[in-house]
């Protein structure tokens, strides 16, 4: 996950979920998965900053819960310092 000032003025978030020979259906899966995530639990502490999630081929395996723990892990170490 990359975070980097934007001028906009609110939080915005951009997904990479590279196709590593999954569906269709399994890269929306997932991409709905983090945006959500990042809707409930990300958005509201991230400030005015651009943010860039960039997936690895595990993720497609993982759970709701192992998204948005990997997630609130990052979150916890990352933004209470910006």
């Amino acid at each position: 996950m990359i975070v980097m000032d934007n001028t906009a003025g609110l939080p915005r978030m951009g997904l990479i979920v590279p196709k590593y020979q999954f569906s269709a259906v399994a890269r929306n899966r997932l991409r709905r998965r983090l945006k959500e995530i990042w809707r409930r639990e990300i958005q509201a502490a991230q400030g005015a900053s651009d943010l860039v999630i960039r997936t690895r081929r595990s993720a497609y395996g993982a759970t709701f819960a192992e998204l948005r723990a990997d997630a609130l892990r990052w979150r916890d170490a990352v933004l209470p310092a910006r």
